[in-house]
């Protein structure tokens, strides 16, 4: 029986339930796992990571995003306006009994590892998070290095195929962190593979779902002769999309990178034409399936698990018709070297710097 006290109901109010009811009964005929996912305030519209999540979600049960018959039976989600919701929310998805409660980021790590203790036989799930350590919480995180070399690697080739002697590129990030970071010095590592002396910029706006930052900065950028700006920001860095469309509809040769989905039709301006070059695909989709298969098949073991572009886990789209046949075969090359390990691809600002790779002032972060 569902437990209704005042706390959850404020919790429901404020997080902006999506569903019509709780878990429900979903006839004795189906066997499969339940599951709520519970996100940030940018939600499963963000076109980037949360919509990742929910994507998995929906690919476990066969079904789509224009067809989500099981919603509010099998599966649901909840959208957290504030940090401090995580807690009751986290509560109320405990006391109605779902197979599995999966959460999204590192802003979740707290709540989730206080939660966890009250509900020691309810399987939790986090993913870009390893540092919980709890028994009944499955944790996975990334090689996002590994993706964003490569997204470096094609916006350089790209300046190189147009002719651009010095180009500029630029970086931003949402909420400083080590996830953030190891976006950020892979693609520095990606591009300084063909450029070694190229310029590189940074700008953090603290905020994962204010686009209006992001725009603003990539137009001064844009404007300064930066010529690719790849974002690691959530819903912030749709802004440097929708500057980078507005640009590129006006003649200006520059390019936005999407992040953790394929966000190619988010940059479309006209037909057949996209101001997303390509995307840092980070298939979060890929560890919910495997998260709730493990619940499936009984086979749920917590701990901390990474995974990296030998899973196919992390890696670049090539949606893109005008990444370039030459730079598609540079970058299939480089990215067999790396699953090789002929290509060893740094994950944190301390270790770059010491080997001369990231520049000092950067505002990433190890911690």
């Amino acid at each position: 029986m569902k437990k209704l006290a005042l706390t959850c109901m404020l919790a429901l109010a404020v997080c902006g339930m999506v569903f019509a009811g709780g878990k429900k009964d979903t006839g004795a005929a189906d066997s499969r796992p339940t599951i709520r996912l519970i996100t940030d305030a940018t939600g499963i519209d963000d076109k980037s990571f949360n919509a990742a999540a929910w994507r998995g979600i929906l690919e476990f049960y066969g079904e789509t995003w224009e067809n989500q018959a099981s919603r509010g039976k099998l599966y649901d989600v909840v959208t957290c306006q504030t940090q401090d919701m995580y807690i009751p929310t986290l509560k109320q998805a405990a006391d109605e009994g779902y197979d599995l409660i999966l959460t999204t980021g590192f802003t979740f790590a707290d709540a989730l590892s206080e939660v966890a203790d009250l509900y020691p036989d309810q399987k939790f799930m986090i993913v870009d998070v390893d540092w919980v350590n709890k028994p009944n919480v499955l944790e996975y995180v990334y090689s996002e290095e590994q993706g964003s070399y490569l997204v470096g690697v094609a916006a350089a080739l790209m300046a190189k195929e147009d002719g651009i002697s010095n180009p500029k590129f630029g970086f931003i990030g949402g909420v400083p962190g080590r996830t953030i970071t190891k976006f950020e010095i892979g693609y520095i590592q990606g591009i300084k593979s063909v450029y070694p002396n190229a310029q590189i910029i940074d700008y953090y706006a603290n905020d994962w779902g204010k686009p209006e930052l992001a725009k603003a900065q990539a137009k001064n950028w844009y404007d300064s002769g930066v010529y690719t700006i790849f974002s690691a920001a959530g819903g912030t860095g749709n802004g440097t999309i929708a500057q980078a469309k507005e640009y590129r509809s006006q003649g200006k040769n520059v390019w936005a990178i999407g992040v953790d989905s394929d966000q190619y039709e988010e940059g479309v301006y006209t037909a057949g034409k996209s101001a997303v070059l390509t995307s840092m695909v980070k298939k979060v989709e890929n560890s919910v399936i495997l998260g709730l298969n493990a619940v499936a098949n009984d086979s749920f073991k917590a701990g901390a698990f990474t995974l990296t572009i030998t899973e196919n886990c992390v890696g670049y789209a090539d949606t893109n018709a005008e990444l370039k046949p030459a730079v598609k075969a540079k970058l299939e090359a480089a990215a067999k070297d790396i699953k090789s390990g002929k290509i060893q691809v740094i994950g944190t600002y301390k270790e770059a710097q010491a080997k001369g790779i990231a520049p000092a002032g950067l505002g990433a972060i190890d911690d």
